[in-house]
């Protein structure tokens, strides 16, 4: 089993930055891949950013050159870094390791971007 504990969101003014962590723990394999993903109210989740244990990243075009994933592979967390943050960011960021074909998935953290 893996757990995965989200921390960092709150809420900024637009503009603004915050920084989310994501520390897991438990079964986890050396090669696995970490992403985040956000659910606005009444929308369905979406894709922020992906980065393998190797470190290649994947973002979602709305967040390129804003955001940035990064993991630290000793700790077992995952970080995403978010710059110049709009009001349309606003929503509950999850995190999720998928490792052997298995999904798993943080409680969520909530990121509110006022304008």
């Amino acid at each position: 089993q893996v757990q995965l504990v989200e921390s960092g969101g709150g809420l900024v003014q637009a503009g603004g930055s915050l920084r989310l962590s994501c520390a897991a723990s438990g079964s986890i394999l050396r090669l696995n891949v970490m992403g985040w993903y956000r659910q606005a109210l009444g929308k369905k989740r979406e894709l922020v950013a992906t980065i393998t244990s190797g470190g290649s990243t994947n973002y979602a075009d709305s967040v390129k050159g804003r955001f940035t994933i990064s993991r630290d592979n000793a700790k077992n967390t995952m970080y995403l870094q978010m710059n110049s943050l709009k009001p349309e960011d606003t929503a509950v960021y999850y995190c999720q390791l998928t490792q052997v074909r298995l999904d798993y998935w943080g409680q969520g953290t909530q990121v509110t971007v006022s304008s």
